[in-house]
């Protein structure tokens, strides 16, 4: 058990290490991602069948924070440049940003003006919350999981006021 445990958090540590070295790279990725803001509700996309998604305020044990509509904490990424993802696009597969189509809403005691739809290059609809991306993180399995939280001080969970927390 231990020595499996240590190849997990080895692994991990990879990962974290390429987004915190990749973050300050000068070098730009032609896969970087370029954003237009409109209103969450009026984003639509012909290619994909019209999906709503939720943001709400969930409890962890950070106190009430972001969650999308499976109840799973939303975070930001510290060195996007405001609605403008900085993830590599190789670590979108364990930080898989909200996405939307059409109808976005958000929960009691949130703000829906603060719920913008940003188009992306690659033709998706990504959402964010008071200016920052909203993204999950694999590894939070279960409602309440905030295992990204400061993760290469770079991954933050999102407040119930839009703003990162511990940062």
């Amino acid at each position: 058990m231990i020595g499996r445990r240590v190849v997990v958090i080895g692994g991990f540590a990879a990962i974290v290490a390429l987004a915190a070295c990749s973050s300050g790279s000068s070098n730009k990725s032609s896969s970087k991602n370029t954003t237009t803001t409109k209103p969450a509700t009026s984003a639509t996309s012909a290619a994909a069948p019209a999906t709503a998604a939720a943001v709400k305020v969930g409890n962890t044990s950070l106190g009430k924070v972001l969650v999308d509509s499976q109840g799973k904490t939303l975070y930001l990424f510290k060195n996007d440049k405001g609605t403008t993802s900085e993830v590599p696009a190789g670590l979108l597969a364990l930080w898989p940003p909200i996405t939307a189509s059409s109808g976005a809403t958000v929960g009691p005691g949130l703000d829906q003006s603060k719920l913008v739809a940003v188009k992306q290059s690659n033709g998706q609809t990504w959402l964010t919350y008071n200016g920052h991306v909203l993204y999950t993180y694999k590894p939070d399995t279960s409602p309440g999981d905030t295992k990204g939280q400061k993760l290469a001080n770079v991954w933050f969970v999102v407040s119930s006021t839009g703003t990162p927390i511990g940062e």
